[in-house]
């Protein structure tokens, strides 16, 4: 049996300094075979830097995925297309900087997928087509280009889905059921408790939660939220201070299979 964490998005400092503390003991007390991080957010809230990436990497994590912020910080773009374990959403444009997946060795062979949803966000390209592209269904439409994926079988397929929409991830995870074995959706900071295995043996949460300060908006300080909220002037968010909180999922997943046989939820303090 494989074990594998997925941790929510890590928010500034305070989530930074949480997975520092927490997450080599969570990686020992389940022996976690894999680790999976978001860090879209943890270089003072908004994107990554270099040596925030070196304090996710160093914490314990395998792969970085991340999101729609990880654009904030312009310096980062040729890490992206540098350093082969941070990723960014594979369903932007070509041409954009950086990947999209990866396969690390480690035990088993592991593929790692970043896709990011369109409804109430920027409408890029299609996720559904994009996961096509490197795991195509068994009877594909005409239409679709499944050439340059890397379909290899046995894989772990490890999906990190960062989306506004809950049905646009519901729908995403339904879709992969079968192909991949976890498929955690982020972007919302806000655990949700549906976690569940899917008929095909997919692993699915519609939420990861946030690795940062719970007492607060989404991991910001909660009087500047109220006073955007309130006013609808778009004063510029700050973290807000505190204690973090480690969030995310533990999933069990069978190696022959490559099915999820379990998941529970993760927060630790």
């Amino acid at each position: 049996m494989l074990h594998v964490l997925m941790i929510g998005d890590v928010v500034g400092d305070p989530g930074l300094e949480a997975l520092e503390a927490r997450l080599p003991g969570l990686i020992r007390e389940h022996a976690a075979d894999f680790v999976v991080v978001n860090g879209e957010n943890a270089a003072g809230g908004f994107g990554l830097t270099g040596a925030v990436l070196k304090r996710i990497l160093d914490a314990g994590a395998d792969v970085v995925s991340s999101g729609n912020h990880v654009w904030e910080k312009r310096d980062f773009w040729p890490i992206l297309e540098a350093e082969h374990r941070v990723l960014r959403p594979g369903n932007y444009p070509a041409g954009t900087p950086g990947r999209g997946w990866v396969r690390l060795e480690k035990a088993v062979s592991w593929l790692v997928v970043n896709l990011q949803g369109r409804e109430l966000m920027t409408p890029i390209d299609c996720p559904f087509r994009y996961f096509d592209s490197l795991l195509p269904r068994q009877t594909p439409s005409p239409e679709e280009d499944l050439s340059a994926g890397p379909k290899r079988p046995g894989d772990i397929v490890l999906v990190d889905f960062h989306a506004e929409s809950t049905r646009e991830k519901e729908a995403l995870a339904y879709y992969l059921d079968g192909r991949a074995s976890l498929v955690a959706g982020t972007h919302t900071h806000v655990q949700t408790a549906d976690e569940r295995i899917l008929p095909e043996g997919t692993g699915y949460i519609t939420d990861l939660g946030m690795t940062g300060v719970t007492g607060s908006v989404i991991g910001m300080d909660p009087k500047i939220c109220l006073n955007r909220s309130r006013n609808q002037v778009l004063y510029r968010m700050e973290c807000a201070e505190g204690t973090g909180t480690v969030q995310g999922v533990l999933a069990e997943i069978d190696r022959e299979t490559g099915k999820t046989v379990s998941i529970t939820r993760i927060s630790r303090s």
